[in-house]
């Protein structure tokens, strides 16, 4: 049996069963559900019960505070819901803004999870291509083969990955997504059938742009050729239907066979529509797109090839660019050389650039450790790793990097620019730019248009890229953690290491408050808090917030603010700034960690109505402006503007004293820590 196991049964049993559960996640400190009824959990029984701390309702959630052990109670409650652990172990983030945002916030999310490692194979590709061309070892010898399938695994078996991370974000079963992602790659299918490896049975569509060979048909319905390994779109759009297929199965089928009679039924009704549909409508668009080029580039090449250098990185997002591969291939093998899909060779360097002047601009250490390993995979032409990693989640960086590859590539179409031969990647493809007749003018025009589109894109982003705290949260995965529940773990840990502590310290207070009145001297040392916002001050006790009135994250006040503005209460750095800059977490010179939280629940307003003056690690002043925000907005939106102020390590002093004064005014004393 479990640690935690009886008190996660007590737990479904009191939040009205598993019939009531819609949902579930956690944080550091809460359990979070989403239940059908709120009006079937038993509140007292839950909040009276060993183990919880108590019970909040927000946001639409039914909060269970349990401390920093929530997560082994969360383990032991997953099965007990009939839920797969580590499907819910985030807080689902409904996407708002418009239909480009929202198809960011979805391909971000599905991409993040593999861009580390989308970097490492893509720098393992372009230092074995190096490698090779330096003359070090041959691409025939066993080290360049196994190198080369380290580079290309990940990228040749794409779909099977983005199975897997669409499938978490649209909330299928992640193992039928890597199954969905697994049958796209199947090499039989895509060796045979799609792929145009047997005979022509007839031709869909003849005379069009859309003409396209059948091979073979699924009982009779033809399926259009077309290779799936290392795309993008198809796999995402299939795992998207799967999940919707996969909700209307749970519906009818009966609990006793649903175990295997769901995902079967998913299967089988979404891979035919994949390969019916999802994947021709993609090949289709692709088709479109290098259509409407090769119209252009009839009435002007710079126009044109400005066009592709500006569309190029949308159309890998989304997978499209493959409709180039066919005039290219054509185009080399008819012509000799390629000059329509070639100005895309700008975008490989102005995605590199804009990723370079990142890493120097950026203050984020993470965001750093990304940039660099992503400049070195984007130079060698591995460029994925960047786009989804990087600029597509920041969004004014990938919006530079287009048009420094659109001038880049109008550079390119304007001096007819041509690639002679098929390979290489990235600056391994400037010996394909060498002229048949060993002249070199067209591999000056090469370089000079890398070196254009480098020197525009690095300077602009160094100019107009600024941090985004929220944006860079995104990128490297960071939740928009409540402070509250960083608060409470960091107090927990306290307790469990020095258990003692609190004891000793106690009996010396006392000891020294009774010396006190003896001697009638005062021993005790005290660091005075100032308030950080002015308005009217609310005992701990009586916060609306019972995690915050329990003491459980920290000993304090909160206060109702008259003005939107904080202030430092103390020297100091400020150590935490939400993403969301609704709290403020500052360790002063003298040791004292504070949270100041502006109002309750604001971490779901994602930082609408705030302004903050200072950065994560600055150090302040006593007094300086840290952060404003906008009251009406946020009482409007209905939160209750009670701004808890707290000593999060008050365990480390001997005591906390609360100020008697009922109004608060920046600068005068709110807390005094005695030690």
């Amino acid at each position: 049996m479990g640690k935690y196991e009886n008190l996660a049964k007590d737990i479904v049993r009191n939040v009205g069963g598993k019939e009531n559960v819609s949902s579930l996640t956690h944080c550091i400190t809460r359990l979070r559900f989403k239940l059908k009824d709120e009006g079937k959990a038993n509140d007292e029984v839950l909040k009276n019960m060993d183990g919880v701390v108590t019970v909040m309702k927000s946001g639409g959630q039914y909060q269970v505070v349990i401390g920093n052990h929530v997560p082994d109670v969360y383990a032991e409650v997953m099965p007990l819901l009939g839920m797969e652990e580590g499907t819910g172990d985030k807080e689902e983030e409904v996407p708002s803004g418009n239909l480009f945002n929202r198809a960011i916030d979805v391909i971000s999310g599905i991409f993040q999870p593999i861009l580390g490692i989308m970097a490492a194979c893509g720098m393992v590709k372009g230092l074995n291509a190096l490698f090779v061309a330096l003359k070090l070892y041959s691409h025939t010898c066993g080290g360049y083969l196994v190198l080369n399938a380290i580079g290309d695994g990940l990228f040749n078996f794409l779909p099977l990955f983005l199975g897997y991370t669409a499938a978490k974000k649209f909330k299928l079963k992640p193992m039928l997504g890597l199954v969905i992602g697994a049958i796209m790659c199947y090499p039989t299918i895509q060796g045979s059938a799609l792929s145009a490896g047997g005979d022509v049975l007839y031709t869909l569509f003849k005379g069009t742009m859309f003409e396209s060979g059948v091979y073979t048909d699924f009982f009779g319905i033809p399926m259009i050729a077309m290779d799936y390994t290392g795309t993008v779109i198809p796999v995402i759009f299939v795992v998207y239907f799967a999940s919707k297929c996969e909700k209307f199965f749970n519906k009818f089928i009966p609990d006793l066979v649903k175990f295997f009679f769901v995902p079967m039924l998913t299967l089988l009704v979404s891979i035919p529509a994949g390969f019916l549909l999802i994947g021709p409508l993609a090949t289709f668009g692709s088709t479109v797109i290098a259509e409407a080029v090769m119209t252009v580039r009839n009435f002007s090449p710079m126009l044109a090839g400005a066009i592709v250098g500006l569309t190029w990185q949308i159309l890998v997002i989304f997978g499209l660019h493959w409709g180039f591969i066919p005039v290219y291939i054509n185009n080399i093998m008819t012509n000799g050389y390629d000059n329509v899909m070639m100005p895309f060779f700008a975008c490989t360097f102005a995605t590199s650039a804009v990723v370079l002047a990142i890493f120097f601009k950026t203050k984020n250490t993470q965001m750093k450790e990304m940039a660099l390993p992503n400049f070195i995979s984007g130079i060698f032409g591995v460029t994925e790793p960047a786009i989804y990693g990087i600029l597509l989640p920041l969004k004014k960086p990938f919006i530079i990097s287009c048009i420094a590859g659109c001038i880049g590539g109008g550079f390119y179409g304007a001096f007819n620019f041509r690639k002679f031969m098929m390979g290489g990647m990235g600056i391994f493809e400037f010996p394909a730019m060498i002229e048949p007749d060993g002249s070199m003018g067209n591999l000056i025009v090469a370089v000079a248009g890398v070196v254009i589109t480098m020197i525009l894109a690095f300077t602009a982003t160094m100019i107009f890229y600024k941090d985004d705290k929220k944006a860079i949260a995104s990128v490297s995965g960071d939740a928009a953690e409540d402070p509250a529940d960083k608060a409470a773990d960091a107090k927990n840990d306290r307790e469990n290491r020095a258990p003692e502590k609190k004891s000793q310290e106690v009996s010396l207070l006392h000891t020294t408050k009774a010396k006190e009145e003896n001697d009638g001297k005062r021993l005790l040392r005290q660091m005075n808090i100032a308030s950080p916002v002015k308005g009217t001050v609310i005992r701990q006790e009586n916060m609306k917030d019972d995690a915050f009135a329990s003491g459980v994250l920290g000993k304090g006040v909160a206060v109702i603010p008259d003005e939107g503005k904080v202030y430092a209460p103390a020297d100091g750095v400020v150590s935490t700034l939400f993403p969301t800059l609704h709290a403020i977490g500052l360790e002063t010179d003298e040791g004292a960690e504070l949270l100041i939280h502006v109002g309750l629940d604001t971490v779901q307003l994602k930082g609408e109505g705030f302004q903050a003056m200072i950065r994560q690690g600055d150090r302040v002043k006593k007094g300086q402006l840290l952060l404003t925000f906008d009251i009406d907005l946020i009482e409007g939106k209905g939160y209750c503007m009670e701004t808890p102020v707290l000593v999060t390590n008050a365990d480390d002093f001997l005591d906390v004293v609360e100020t008697k004064e009922m109004q608060a005014v920046p600068g005068d004393s709110l807390l005094r820590i005695l030690r």
